[in-house]
């Protein structure tokens, strides 16, 4: 996976979810700590972390603060930092804060870039000048 050891050490203070690539799962998945999936899942996916094996594949949409996708995903991807490795494929549109993607990795849909909440104050003008 992208992030190495530091976010194997996160996801092990926080938990982890794993389901293994021998694994076929149909329902919506919700965690609050972290998720790797080398699987299959048919649902829907919600968690804090959240990895993606190559061999993983998903039909369904994806909520994370931080994602790491290699296998496919068919569905939507919302993520405040995003990584898509080069053996990813997305079908689906993908929004982000920030976004990394490998050379080789094929995403089929628009790219989004969310705004990140602002704590500024902005002026806006009345007409009365």
């Amino acid at each position: 996976m992208a992030w190495g050891k530091a976010t194997d050490a996160a996801m092990a203070a926080h938990g982890r979810s794993v389901i293994g690539n021998d694994v076929s799962l149909t329902g919506n998945l919700s965690a609050g700590g972290d998720v790797l999936i080398d699987g299959e899942l048919i649902g829907d996916v919600s968690c804090a972390s959240f990895a993606l094996g190559a061999s993983g594949r998903i039909k369904g949409n994806v909520t994370a603060q931080r994602a790491s996708i290699a296998g496919t995903v068919e569905g939507t991807v919302v993520a405040t930092e995003l990584v898509i490795e080069k053996s990813a494929r997305v079908l689906g549109d993908v929004a982000y804060e920030s976004i990394s993607v490998e050379t080789g990795a094929r995403v089929d849909g628009r790219l989004s870039q969310k705004s990140a909440p602002s704590n500024e104050l902005k002026l806006v003008n009345s007409g009365l000048e």
